[in-house]
């Protein structure tokens, strides 16, 4: 089996060939794909310490040369930021001008990432296409569902991936003292926009006990009050914390340094641990990256597509009348049954009106955001911003929008 990763240099890269390495994912090639070439040699040569340190046989190679990377893959792995960090700090501080959250997903950052990201994916998706045709997208790169959106709307073979689910699963059975593959979550919603409804385990759900027992360590985790988690009967993704505590965050990050910035000293500091020709293992500091457990949810999404297992895994896929009140294209975060045929949307319990409404409202701002990022157009990406529910105000959207497009016309054909 090959697999490519497409933004091989990142500092997540080790991780995630650590988990190959350490779950036994049978790989006999890695090609680690990325235009900078430094900072591939860099990430490449502790990654082939890490197989060989856990004695993984796979062959890793490195290439700034996408078709040499893709070509005959099995599955391609996409985890690039277009603009780096640089573009991330305009998408978390920008948007503070006029008011608004700034955050690299959700809301107005999330609009910039998705105009700069969509039309490279589509673009790396074609040549997957040509070169590859076999081959799986996992698409770990964000704005998730729009840019999952995109390559199945453009009939690509592609999955959605994210690690919250798998790292709420993993803090629950903690809490809990079992193993994680004994316990059910429903995990649902958009993607960064979900809840946790239940935790299953033989049988009983034991989040209510859960909640009574443990509500202070889940609160502090989601960054919301223990009440508001009782009162709802549900954990929120810490994402939801961008709309139920949106004042509260807005002065948090108008007081702070971006997390972009954050970012961008520990990738500096990762990089250089990762060149030291003694380091074999994952150094700490990258659970400050974040991303935790990026590499289980990998693994596991990989093994159960090509192994054609029927396992169910939360992925980002089709809604296909899972939730009634979204159109069937609309791609939603929930468990799904992973073959050879891809993510299967299981059925659900309806949402309750509380998240149903939000979820019908950030769904139809991402489909006006994928049309801004597809097509272009000024009055696109206002459009977009007006129907967020973060944003939504024509006095906010105007200038926002002309910002937005300013920041980003290095990465915009259409806006120069």
């Amino acid at each position: 089996m090959k697999i490519a990763i497409v933004g091989g240099g990142s500092t997540y890269t080790p991780e995630l060939i650590d988990g190959i390495a350490r779950l036994g994912l049978p790989v006999t090639e890695l090609a680690l794909v990325d235009p900078a070439e430094p900072r591939l040699a860099t990430v490449g040569g502790f990654a082939r310490r890490i197989l060989a340190e856990l004695g993984h046989p796979a062959r890793l190679v490195t290439t700034t040369d996408l078709d040499a990377g893709v070509a005959g893959a099995d599955a391609v792995l996409l985890q690039l930021r277009v603009g780096g960090q640089q573009a991330r700090h305009s998408d978390e501080t920008l948007p503070l001008e006029c008011g608004c959250i700034g955050q690299e997903t959700t809301g107005a950052g999330g609009l910039g990432k998705a105009l700069r990201t969509v039309p490279v994916v589509l673009r790396i998706a074609e040549r997957v296409a040509a070169l590859a045709p076999q081959a799986w997208i996992i698409d770990f790169t964000n704005p998730v569902g729009i840019v999952t959106k995109a390559l199945l709307d453009a009939g690509h073979r592609a999955i959605g991936l994210c690690n919250v689910a798998l790292g709420m699963r993993m803090t629950i059975a903690s809490h809990l003292g079992v193993a994680p593959d004994r316990l059910g979550i429903d995990h649902v919603g958009l993607n960064h926009l979900t809840w946790t409804r239940s935790a299953v385990l033989d049988g009983k759900d034991m989040l209510p006990e859960l909640l009574r027992t443990h509500g202070g360590e889940l609160s502090a985790r989601v960054g919301l009050p223990v009440a508001l988690l009782r009162n709802l009967g549900v954990i929120p993704s810490y994402y939801l914390r961008f709309f139920y505590a949106h004042d509260i965050v807005l002065d948090e990050q108008r007081s702070s340094p971006s997390r972009a910035k954050k970012v961008e000293a520990i990738e500096a500091e990762l990089l250089t641990m990762y060149a030291d020709p003694g380091l074999t293992q994952l150094p700490q500091l990258l659970t400050q990256r974040g991303g935790a457990h990026y590499s289980e949810a990998a693994v596991q999404l990989i093994s159960a597509v090509i192994g054609d297992t029927h396992a169910v895994h939360v992925a980002n896929t089709r809604n296909d009348g899972v939730f009634p009140f979204l159109p069937d294209e609309a791609v939603i975060e929930v468990p799904s049954e992973i073959s050879a045929a891809g993510a299967r949307a299981l059925p659900a319990a309806p949402l309750d009106p509380l998240f149903a409404g939000l979820v019908a409202h950030v769904s139809a701002y991402e489909q006006l955001a994928l049309d801004a990022a597809l097509h272009g157009g000024l009055e696109r990406v206002e459009r977009a911003l007006l129907a967020h529910p973060l944003i939504g105000q024509a006095a906010m959207a105007e200038p926002l929008a002309a910002r937005l497009v300013a920041a980003n016309a290095e990465y915009l054909p259409w806006a120069r």
